[in-house]
């Protein structure tokens, strides 16, 4: 990226960082608008910020995802064993008392799981606001360049375009002149020759409908 000369870059990160303090800012990379903003160069430059942000929020997308599922596990075993219980009392040497054990140790198993997937889980948020405040601060860097270089471009054609729009006001005039002058002329020789000066002067227009 491109950096003012009388301001470094960590000036600008500063002013944008303070700009950011206290502001609730949207999950960049799940706004379809965040994307519209950049050109391919500039989405190649934050390219690895995106990623790493990506990453974080795959991981707890997965992470509660496998929460859901392992609580839907215990539902099932707590039901399974509730169940077998209730037949394990009607019979004095139930085969489903080993059963009941075994849904027990995978409760347990589950218990351990689902606490180690929560353990990962309450720290992922402050990962991902601290990523996405990264991907911010970039993005404000890439936006705040991009906008002054469009600007510097806009002048610049807005000043060609005011240029052009003289020439095409001289040469408007120009040319009605000429159409004046041919319409005086073609009008004092049609006087003279009549008709026949389109013949005579090989005319290939009329100056006179030229003027209507």
């Amino acid at each position: 990226m491109k950096y003012d000369k009388d301001g470094s870059r960590q000036e600008q990160q500063e002013s944008f960082s303070r700009a950011l303090d206290g502001k609730k800012i949207p999950i960049l990379t799940l706004d379809n608008k965040w994307y519209q903003l950049f050109s391919e160069e500039g989405r190649r430059e934050i390219a690895e910020l995106e990623q790493q942000l990506n990453i974080l929020l795959k991981q707890q997308g997965k992470l509660n995802n496998e929460v859901k599922e392992i609580k839907r596990l215990k539902k099932k075993l707590m039901g399974e064993i509730v169940s077998m219980m209730d037949e394990a009392g009607q019979e004095t040497d139930s085969e489903n008392s080993q059963k009941i054990e075994q849904n027990k140790t995978k409760l347990e198993e589950c218990n351990e799981l689902l606490e180690n997937r929560q353990d990962e889980l309450l720290d992922l948020p402050k990962q991902i606001d601290e990523a996405n405040f990264r991907l911010m601060l970039a993005t404000m860097e890439s936006c705040y360049h991009a906008m002054k270089e469009n600007t510097e471009g806009i002048r610049e054609i807005a000043g060609w375009v005011s240029e052009i729009r003289v020439e095409l006001k001289k040469r408007l005039i120009r040319k009605q002149e000429m159409e004046q002058r041919n319409h005086a002329i073609y009008s004092y020789m049609h006087d003279v020759f009549g008709a026949e000066v389109i013949d005579i002067f090989d005319l290939q227009y009329n100056p006179e409908e030229q003027q209507s």
